[in-house]
Parts: structure tokens; sequence; C-alpha cells
């Protein structure tokens, strides 16, 4: 990638996809330059289930990104989610060549704790480093020149199958880009909206997008814990449209301008217009009908996400609380709701560390997106300083060697 190349992120999401061009500025920092949005109709539950339909909202995405920009793009880093996600943690040990830990040592270790038995549908995407461990001096997050006879290393794996990552490069190849790197959706969230001292005292990252909700626990400046479940913002839509007897289009509407998590915040008397289906007259209902159907799925949401977490047995590790982000929690009562819910202090995650079009991308929605291109960004960062990539990337690299064959027809 050329020094003043610019740098995209491409979330393709299960009910938005979003494209984000930011450059690199003087002061070696990113500025966004130029954003796209258009709905998302070829994916369900974070997974491609139409390609046709999803290659036409990323060229419509991409294209308005370009006007703003004013320049045409041709590669992205893209967001990947779904039920289909696992994360679980390793443990590598090796002997140390000389008695001082070089460069290919740190490497090796990293293969051997990522040196598992993985069934054949399924692929690593991330291999991330939590502490290495010299002669039984735990805690060290680089140590390279560090004098000891064995090295070891815990990592946090993610694995995802081949079939769904191979989906959405096929939709990113079909609408004329290529992929530099398939990323988390969690980790790029968490790029966004986390600050350093959170990672460092304990946190979890909850963003609640569309189809999915995904989650990754933060500890000593280390990923605990990453997972993804199968529902989000969607659900609250498809019970509002089954609950006011309305079209799902008009539910999601009625969702984003009056909808509210605790139907205790509504105030009395307060009144929403809904449409009715098969061209019957529109009804006027009360907002807290409507917050009562949202209400018992809020919880029943943040109930399964708890459940998650203490799951991984990082619960207690959590000094910072929750961050929540993505488009859901821009909803009244979302964090009020999650505060009742996991008794943590939590706040809203609005992305940061960005320049220049920074009002426009202000918003929870946007932290993936955002996420994409800080990652992107450090990426070629650490290329440019001729640092390694300890980030696992076999996944990627063995999805575009097997489609190099056939990816020429879609040109």
């Amino acid at each position: 990638m050329a020094k003043n190349a610019p740098i995209v992120g491409l979330d393709i999401g299960t009910t938005k996809i979003c494209c984000i061009i930011g450059e690199v500025n003087e002061e070696g920092g990113i500025d966004i330059i130029g954003i796209g949005q258009h709905p998302s109709r070829g994916l369900r539950k974070g997974v491609v289930v139409n390609i046709e339909t999803t290659v036409e909202s990323i060229k419509c995405a991409v294209e308005e990104a370009e006007l703003m920009a004013g320049m045409e793009i041709d590669s992205v880093y893209v967001g990947i989610a779904g039920g289909h996600i696992k994360g679980f943690n390793s443990h590598g040990i090796i002997a140390v060549k000389n008695k001082e830990v070089t460069q290919p040592d740190i490497l090796r270790v990293i293969d051997a704790a990522k040196a598992l038995a993985i069934p054949m549908d399924r692929e690593v995407i991330h291999v991330l480093p939590q502490e290495f461990i010299v002669d039984d001096q735990d805690g060290i997050k680089s140590p390279l020149g560090m004098h000891g006879v064995r090295l070891e290393v815990k990592v946090h794996i993610v694995t995802g199958a081949v079939t769904s990552a191979q989906n959405i490069v096929k939709s990113v190849n079909k609408a004329g880009l290529q992929v530099n790197d398939i990323v988390l959706q969690p980790l790029a969230s968490s790029e966004a909206v986390l600050t350093p001292e959170e990672r460092e005292l304990g946190v979890a990252m909850v963003d609640i997008g569309g189809g999915t909700s995904d989650i990754a626990l933060f500890s000593q400046d280390a990923i605990k814990h990453t997972s993804v479940l199968a529902i989000g913002g969607d659900h609250l839509t498809n019970d509002i449209a089954i609950g006011l007897r309305t079209p799902h289009s008009e539910a999601e509407k009625i969702k984003k301008a009056y909808g509210c998590a605790i139907a205790g915040m509504v105030k009395d008397k307060e009144s929403i217009e809904v449409p009715s289906v098969g061209g019957r007259e529109p009804r006027i209902l009360s907002r807290e009908i409507l917050a009562e159907i949202i209400e018992p799925r809020v919880v029943e949401l943040y109930d399964l996400l708890k459940r998650e977490i203490t799951a991984s047995g990082y619960e207690d590790a959590l000094s910072s609380g929750l961050v929540i982000t993505g488009g859901t929690v821009i909803m009244e009562g979302m964090l009020e709701a999650a505060e009742r819910a996991f008794q943590l202090p939590v706040r809203r995650g609005y992305p940061r560390g960005i320049g220049g079009l920074v009002d426009v991308v202000n918003s929870p929605m946007y932290a993936t997106s955002v996420g994409l291109l800080l990652y992107g960004h450090r990426k070629t960062d650490k290329k440019d300083k001729g640092q390694p990539d300890l980030s696992g990337r076999n996944m990627f690299n063995k999805i575009f060697s097997r489609m190099k064959g056939w990816v020429e027809e879609f040109f």
C-alpha cells in the first residue's frame, strides 16, 4: 500500500453497509474524508445469504463514500461476525535458542500456541497474544531481546466458518474491490470505543447490531474472551411489527423514532401513529404499549449477554464496567436497562481517535466501521516500521489462495 493511499473500512452489517474512507494526516493520525451507507438486504444474523443483493448494497455505499471523498478506492478492511464465530484461549511453549529471545522465537511460540486440531470447515481468523512468559516471569508484553531459556505465550484464538468468510470476500470482489484483511467485528469496535485505561483495568465491550450482538472482554490490556450471539436489534423490530400489526419497514422507523427500553421512562399520555397493513387506516396508540413490547426483549438480550460474560469466567475482572455500542444502543433507556441488568457502570461507546469528519460518525452505530479504519491504519503503520504482524492471518491467506483461481470471472 502506498504511503498516501487511503485506508478504507467496510462494515457489512445485517441492517446497513457502511463504508468509511480515511487518510493519514501529517501527525500520523487518521482523518475521515468520506462516508457512505446503504441498507443491507443480503445478510441474515451477520452472514451473507444473498450475494447479488449484498454486492449491490456494497456498491451503493462505496460510491457514496467515493463521491464525498472525491477519490476512487480499490481495497478495504472488512468486518466478520455471525453465530459461527468461536473464540478460545490457548498456550504455547518453546525452548529459546542462544538464550536470548529473537523475533523468530516469538513467531515460533505463537505457532506452537495455535497448533490445535481445528475442524476442516473452520479456520483461524486471529491469534491475539495476551502475555508472554520468560522463565516463569509473566506479564511481559514484548519479550524481544530478553534473556531466558524457556518462552511461553498465552493467546486468544478466534475461529470462523470458512464458507462465511469466502462469501464475504466474494461479495466484496464482485463489487470491484480487494480485501486487505478480514477483521472480527467486536475487535474492530474495541479499537474505536475503548480507552487504554479501560483495557488495563478490565472492561466488557458489547456491540449490539441489527442481527448480532458481539462481546469482547479485556483485562490487563489484553483480550481475554470474544463471542458473537445471533440476536440483535432486528428482533426488537420483529416484535414491534407483530405486536403493533404494522409492516416491518414501519416498525423499524417507529423503533428509531419512539422506542424506549424501559416502559417506566415513558411520560403519561404520549401517543404515536402506527401505520396499518393492507391499506387500512393508521391507528393512534400509547407510546407505553410500544415500550412494553420492547422491554421484555431487551431484558432477554441483556440476560443472554450476562450469561455469556459469566460463563467466560472474567466477570469479576471487569473493574471498568461495560461499554455498549452499535446502532441499537442509541434507543432511549438502553443504558439504564444495561445498568439494571449487569449491576455495573455502563457508558455508550462513541468512536474516538480520529480527525476529519468527526461529527458525521459521532454515533455508536459507526463504531465497527471506524474501528476497521483504525485497525487498518495500525496494521499499515506496523508494516511501514518493519514490525511483524502477529494476528494470525492464515485463514485469510488460505481463503485468498483458494479464490485466486476463480476470482477473474467476476470482472
